[in-house]
């Protein structure tokens, strides 16, 4: 039996407790929807009640249980850290900090290990490692959703982000909200099962969606571009049927935070993070943190009207860059030549493999891409441009066609020093970013 079987209720009141609560956590959110766990009490026999249930205002009980979520919040903010770190970062005594870090290894939920290459002098003159402080990786699964137009993939992985399985289905996701919200909890269980991983350490759910979506307080049941969603909670949903707690964000944004975090982006605090997908999107990594905008809607970049006589999108506008660019408008582009019937993945394999129409399809895309970005590079100078998502996959056809756009609307001054690069996550950088609102590796902006 793992030491924190029965206990993951009582570490999600510690690391994901009621987050719109807790400023220090909560404040710390880029494009996120937070919802408290409120599904009833916990489960299992030895599962402890969550923090602050039964402690009163001001007792020594509720301030250990804040100090502990300091703790636990330390570590997951860092990935590894020390004890002396967390005494620096929290301003917790030292002897305070030894005694829940102490308990919080006992319990499970932290694991101790020897930092590589990094030795500590002891009073006699020996040596004795020094060691880093980290979520335990087996103390539960973290599960990421991310619903693209026409499909859905499901992932589980561990405290340390390391994906452990995934599903993935086509699905019409913007209308068939049952089929789709069926098909992800199904899925996670499945996973969880597959993993060996009970019920009660499934340690939250984050959900990438293509919409923008609004902070705790505003109306998130509606998003406003998946018209079949409206009226429909996603969090509530998919908390009622996971019995864990829901983190919802914009798809773009999440890939944005995942390359940032953990793919192409790393160590570039000024980026823009373009998903080539069944849609559109945009990410904006500015001064190192993600930005939203003054109505959180802030990279809606398919969105851009492009065509004012264009096609009707399916924003209700006229001309927009997703139905020049956009996953349907490429599968149509390729329709006279291959019939009916094809997917985009369909199309990023036969642009992959030399098909002539196929790749001036995906040239023309990124042309268009790059052209649209132009101007947002002109006004916020980004170091890096990232091209993500499905249509990726193709390569150097799309992202010369981006470089070649950019290069027809930007100063030489400019495109000279703006390289434009793959995206290393590829397909998996949403979901993987969904993965992170949880176990909050992702650095967030304040």
């Amino acid at each position: 039996m793992y030491p924190c079987q029965g206990l993951t209720r009582a570490f999600l009141g510690r690391i994901n407790p009621e987050l719109d609560q807790i400023p220090s956590v909560a404040g710390r959110l880029g494009d996120v929807t937070e919802v408290p766990d409120t599904a009833g009490p916990s489960r299992g026999p030895q599962a402890l009640p969550a923090f602050g249930a039964a402690a009163a205002p001001g007792s020594l009980e509720s301030l250990r249980g804040r100090n502990r979520e300091r703790v636990l919040s330390e570590v997951r903010r860092r990935g590894a850290t020390s004890r002396v770190d967390i005494v620096r970062e929290t301003g917790l005594s030292r002897s305070t900090v030894s005694s829940l870090v102490g308990g919080l290894i006992t319990e499970g939920l932290l694991v101790e290990r020897p930092e590589r290459s990094v030795a500590v002098r002891s009073s006699n003159g020996g040596g004795r490692p020094a060691t880093v402080l980290t979520l335990n990786p087996v103390a539960g699964g973290v599960v990421g959703v991310h619903f693209g137009h026409d499909s859905a993939r499901i992932a589980l992985a561990d405290l340390s982000g390391q994906l452990i399985g995934e599903r993935l289905r086509e699905l019409d996701v913007d209308h068939d909200v049952e089929a789709t919200l069926t098909f992800a909890a199904d899925s996670a269980r499945e996973l969880m099962a597959e993993a060996a991983l009970g019920g009660d350490r499934l340690l939250g759910c984050g959900v990438a969606v293509s919409t923008p979506v609004h902070p705790p307080g505003t109306d998130v049941s509606g998003p406003s571009l998946l018209t079949d969603w409206r009226g429909v909670d996603i969090a509530g949903e998919l908390r009622n049927r996971l019995g864990t707690p829901v983190l919802v964000g914009n798809d773009a944004n999440l890939g944005a935070v995942a390359e940032w975090t953990f793919g192409a982006g790393r160590g570039v605090d000024n980026l823009i993070y373009v998903m080539v997908s069944d849609g559109l999107g945009a990410g904006l990594i500015l001064n190192g943190h993600l930005f939203r905008g003054g109505h959180d809607t802030a990279g809606e970049f398919g969105h851009v009207v492009v065509a004012p006589n264009g096609s009707i999108c399916r924003c209700g506008g006229r001309g927009c860059l997703e139905t020049m660019a956009g996953g349907r408008a490429l599968v149509e582009a390729l329709a006279h030549r291959h019939g009916g019937g094809l997917s985009l993945e369909d199309a990023v394999g036969l642009a992959a493999a030399g098909d002539a129409g196929a790749q001036r399809v995906f040239s023309d895309c990124g042309r268009a891409v790059g052209e649209a970005l132009a101007g947002i590079c002109s006004v916020l100078d980004p170091s890096l441009v990232i091209v993500g998502g499905k249509a990726s996959a193709v390569g150097g056809t799309l992202l010369d066609g981006v470089r070649d756009g950019l290069r027809r609307r930007l100063p030489p001054s400019i495109i000279g020093e703006l390289p434009v690069v793959a995206g290393q996550l590829e397909a998996r950088a949403e979901v993987l970013g969904a993965i992170a609102l949880v176990t909050r590796k992702a650095p967030w902006g304040a």
